[in-house]
């Protein structure tokens, strides 16, 4: 009995751990690529269809998309090749 609530006990541990490192993460992507207005519908769809997005601002004026992402399904760079994908090159936004 010892023994199966150590192994029971043991899974809860891993599992609760696994769930600590999964967070969001919002990140801004530069896309100079955008030339029309139509162009963030493109952009927003790609990037709504990357696993693990949960929200895409995208700005034409600004010429940028501010994505929210679960970073246990989802990273920059697949988001990088979303936007490539579809015929926009993004990088990451700095200041």
């Amino acid at each position: 009995m010892k023994s199966v609530i150590s192994a029971i006990a043991s899974v809860v541990l891993v599992a609760v751990g696994s769930l600590a490192y999964a967070v969001n993460r919002t990140v801004t992507l530069d896309i100079p690529g955008m030339n029309c207005p139509a162009c963030p519908i493109t952009v927003k769809k790609a990037l709504q269809r990357v696993e693990g997005v949960e929200n895409v601002l995208v700005s034409y004026e600004r010429r940028e998309a501010v994505v929210t992402f679960d970073d246990a399904k989802a990273n920059v760079e697949t988001l990088i090749k979303a936007t490539t994908n579809v015929g926009y090159p993004s990088t990451v936004k700095t200041n």
